[in-house]
């Protein structure tokens, strides 16, 4: 389950996920890339023998030729315990013979926190013969604070994974559903990773109640930024422009806040463009009235 949710949110944001579970590799020209996902079974020596499968191998190529192709072997590590560098190297050194490259940069992205071996070494007492280590991501390591304002889709959906206080629970909650409201307008990608950000908060039904009672309107009418979305009429609006739909989202998200919001404050948003929106969303936590936070 964890590894088809990390191949999908992979092959569907490959930039995003570079930039955030690579980003020691610091690749600046990587929106002039080509990026292809190679295929994830390994060939056998023989056709009796197991395949090895990796999550997800991504080929990064530069068209102009200014840089040579790099291939990113992503792997997702549910249990952190049952993590094998002797397996990841074997996968690397396989994709490395396959596509005739030594330009292969592993990383591993671990859900759970835990001990794992990060560096193989095979020598003796004098040398070393082959050294193999690997970048990671430790998602329960990573401060959920640091990341609720990112405009990385790959960082604000995996706000629920990473590390915060009890009480800091459902603001994170939120902002992982508001950073995907703001910064993903395909409709359908809305509504497939709001079930991602779902599946890991988890929330209880209590903290289900304490969300609509707090975070949405006060009748309770909405179970949850999802329900907004799957709304006909504002689906509808979100295929017919991202302005018009970011504003009656926006709207929506003062009334849960605020409550009433006047009506020169609501002429506001509607008239202000998407940027804008996007502007205020970032802000609206630390904001205390809504004449603040439109106004400031």
């Amino acid at each position: 389950m964890h590894d088809q949710n990390f191949k999908n949110l992979i092959l569907d944001y490959p930039r995003e996920a570079l930039a955030f579970f690579a980003k020691d590799e610091a690749i600046a020209d990587l929106s002039e890339a080509r990026i292809i996902p190679i295929r994830q079974e390994q060939l056998k020596d023989r056709l009796g023998d197991r395949f090895r499968e990796l999550d997800v191998p991504l080929l990064v190529e530069w068209p102009d030729g200014n840089r040579e192709a790099i291939l990113f072997v992503l792997e997702e590590e549910t249990q952190t315990n049952r993590f094998s560098i002797y397996r990841l190297a074997h996968y690397c050194l396989d994709l490395a013979e396959l596509m005739e490259t030594d330009r292969v940069i592993p990383i591993v992205i671990f859900l759970n926190t835990g001990t794992r071996k990060d560096r193989l070494r095979l020598g003796g007492d004098n040398n070393t013969y082959l050294e193999f280590n690997y970048l990671s991501c430790d998602l329960k390591r990573l401060s959920a604070h640091d990341f609720k304002d990112s405009d990385n889709i790959i960082a604000r959906l995996n706000l629920p994974n990473m590390h915060y206080q009890k009480h800091e629970r459902l603001p994170i909650y939120f902002a992982a559903q508001l950073g995907l409201l703001t910064i993903e307008s395909n409709p359908n990608k809305q509504r497939k990773y709001i079930d991602f950000i779902d599946f890991y908060a988890n929330l209880s039904e209590e903290e289900m109640t304490e969300f609509r009672t707090n975070y949405l309107n006060k009748a309770g009418e909405m179970m949850g930024l999802a329900q907004i979305l799957k709304q006909e009429g504002l689906e509808e609006g979100v295929e017919k422009g991202r302005q018009e739909e970011a504003s009656k989202l926006f709207l929506l998200l003062l009334k849960s806040k605020f409550g009433s919001i006047n009506q020169q404050l609501q002429d506001k948003v509607r008239t202000a463009n998407a940027e804008l929106i996007e502007s205020w969303t970032k802000q609206i936590f630390d904001a205390t009235t809504a004449e603040e936070l439109l106004d400031g």
